[in-house]
């Protein structure tokens, strides 16, 4: 029996929004290995997996990538627990709505801390380039926004409201740097 038509309009009602694709993966994984749409939607599934795999494997440039952006989103992780301290990260409230926010104010921490490091660091770019250094791409593609060396954990932070920081002035920080020295 041919499901090609069946699956094709499964795919139309999900693209349509006549179906939920969360209501047919339930549908499916209730129904018995032996349900025919079951076992076509199965078999696409690892046909779209090995071809994949296959790219994936015959191909440095997608390896190559897969890998640079892995690696950003694991120290992004790594440097937003280092951040957070006190249970180790670990969620011991049961509401889940207590859990997103805990999340949440976890990465707007570890944003403003690289926002932050990100000023610092254009600052001090900026300050070598006026001295006549020469910043080259390799060495701006080196830095990370996910140092810590600098960051105080523990211990006391003043923040003074009666006098707001300065505008931030977007005509000295980075943007276009090819060999040049900026200023």
């Amino acid at each position: 029996m041919d499901m090609r038509p069946h699956m094709l309009h499964v795919v139309v009602s999900i693209k349509a929004g006549s179906l939920l694709p969360s209501t047919v993966l339930r549908k499916l994984s209730t129904y018995s290995r032996k349900n025919k749409l079951y076992q076509a939607f199965s078999a696409l599934g690892y046909v779209l997996r090995t071809r994949f795999l296959l790219q994936y494997m015959s191909t440095l440039s997608l390896r190559e990538e897969i890998t640079a952006k892995t690696s950003k989103l694991e120290s992004f992780h790594a440097f937003s627990a280092w951040l957070s301290f006190g249970g180790d990260g670990v969620l011991t409230d049961r509401d889940p709505d207590d859990q997103e926010k805990r999340l949440k104010y976890r990465e707007l921490v570890a944003n403003a801390v690289m926002y932050h490091t990100a000023i610092d660091v254009t600052l001090a770019l900026g300050r070598l380039a006026s001295k006549g250094m020469r910043i080259t791409d390799a060495q701006i593609a080196a830095l990370s926004p996910y140092l810590t060396r600098h960051i105080k954990r523990f211990g006391d932070f003043v923040v003074d409201l009666s006098s707001p920081p300065g505008p931030v002035d977007e005509g000295t920080y980075l943007h276009r740097y090819r060999g040049v020295v900026y200023a």
